[in-house]
């Protein structure tokens, strides 16, 4: 079904293996990374919900996040568990564009909730007189609603632009799940305008909040190091580590997949960068946000205790 001259009707995405062992092996592998992936987000929602000392604007952004983590994951992981399981690599087109939409859409969430983000670490540290009325639940209300309401217009608009394109040589996608540069490489329609504005779209978004975001840590890095006490530095370093390294994984990654140039040559390296980016990143996010959160960890423990006294 490789290769044809009919009109496309379905896709087929790419195993990772042949071997019967190998497909059930991974499926199993990638049911244990969603079901460990899903648990840890959820956590961060249920604790950050629950306790009331985390109604703040650091914790109202990371349980969005971790929304979106739980979100993305269950796009991508699902479909790819249960493929290797039953040996079954088709998709339709309409679940093509609905999955490449979701995952277009939810990894723009998570970036610019991750600069959002950013800014409330600016805030908090740089002009922390001025932190409650900067960063008020309002406005912290309509900033989500905004990285939402721009997200859904820019899945939407590369989704539906993908898909006017004809595809009647090859219906194998080279990756896991369904993605636009991976469409475009099998495409027999002219994909330049194409590429070009998935490349300008991405450079502007990603350059503009890596600016934003580089820009904030070295504010806050020049304002901390000012501080005379070293348990404040501390303290201060800790709320901003884990951030900056849960957006440069996502950022490497995200980088890696969807501003190079696509090719007509297949790489093993682009399967892992999606992995990364798809898979990985949400899956690390609440186990690296909650290592270093004695805040979190404390929530944490202290609602399961209530459900094991609930249980007793």
């Amino acid at each position: 079904m490789s290769n044809f001259t009919t009109t496309v009707t379905e896709f087929l995405l790419m195993g990772f293996s042949d071997t019967r062992e190998l497909q059930i092996l991974y499926s199993l592998l990638f049911f244990l990374i969603y079901s460990a992936g899903l648990m840890g987000n959820l956590l961060i929602v249920i604790v950050t919900t629950v306790d009331s000392r985390l109604h703040t604007p650091m914790y109202f952004f990371l349980r969005n996040l971790s929304i979106v983590d739980a979100c993305l994951i269950s796009v991508t992981i699902p479909q790819a568990s249960i493929n290797c399981l039953v040996n079954n690599r088709t998709i339709s087109i309409t679940g093509c564009a609905v999955q490449i939409f979701l995952v277009f859409f939810l990894a723009y969430v998570e970036f610019t909730l991750l600069t959002v983000m950013a800014r409330d670490r600016y805030v908090a540290i740089c002009r922390p007189l001025l932190y409650p009325v900067i960063m008020s639940p309002r406005v912290c209300v309509q900033m989500t609603l905004i990285c939402l309401f721009t997200g859904l217009l820019y899945a939407g608009f590369h989704t539906g632009y993908t898909f006017r394109l004809s595809f009647c040589q090859s219906n194998v996608i080279h990756q896991f799940f369904c993605d636009i540069p991976s469409l475009l490489k099998i495409s027999c329609s002219e994909t330049f305008s194409h590429i070009l504005s998935l490349l300008v779209s991405g450079m502007v978004i990603g350059v503009g909040c890596f600016v934003f975001i580089t820009a904030s840590y070295i504010s806050i890095f020049s304002t901390v190091l000012k501080f005379p006490v070293k348990e404040d530095q501390r303290k201060a370093f800790s709320t901003c580590v884990p951030h900056i390294i849960v957006v440069s994984l996502f950022l490497i990654s995200s980088s890696y997949v969807h501003l190079q140039p696509p090719s007509n040559s297949y790489s093993i390296k682009d399967i892992i960068s999606s992995i990364f980016y798809s898979i990985i990143s949400p899956f690390l996010n609440p186990i690296i946000y909650s290592l270093r959160n004695k805040q979190i960890k404390e929530a944490a423990r202290i609602v399961l205790n209530r459900k094991l006294c609930l249980k007793e």
